[in-house]
């Protein structure tokens, strides 16, 4: 049995353009997902993941997702390869979206409600951590 799934939660590093491949429409685009540690000199450290969604989802990505934006994303691994005008070979790996979820991040330009307090403590965690 084989089994390949990949979940990532990060930052979009641009906002995601649709395109057209043959007649189907897609989205390429880079997800910021934090490392969960702190280095020597206490800067955080972030892996670079390339993502591609395909029609429906690519649509979806790119309406509600811009630059900036906490997404969560689940899909499979496919690597690849491919050789440039010089003759070296060049390998990839990226996440072929086929699920994408809003995490729960507050909208920025929007104003915190006030109102009664619910009494709940707000937890506070690490900075790129959203629940």
């Amino acid at each position: 049995m084989a089994l390949n799934i990949c979940t990532i939660m990060g930052r979009l590093t641009a906002a995601p353009e649709i395109k057209q491949a043959g007649e189907h429409k897609y989205t390429a685009f880079s997800v910021a997902v934090d490392r969960s540690y702190v280095d020597e000199d206490g800067d955080r450290q972030a892996d670079f993941i390339r993502c591609v969604a395909w029609n429906g989802t690519a649509e979806f990505i790119a309406r509600y997702f811009p630059k900036g934006a906490m997404i969560a994303l689940s899909g499979r691994l496919q690597t690849g390869s491919y050789e440039d005008d010089k003759g070296s070979t060049h390998y990839t790996t990226d996440l072929v979206v086929q699920q994408v979820s809003f995490t729960g991040e507050a909208k920025k330009d929007q104003p915190q409600q006030s109102g009664k307090k619910s009494g709940k403590k707000k937890t506070s965690y690490p900075q790129g951590y959203s629940f």
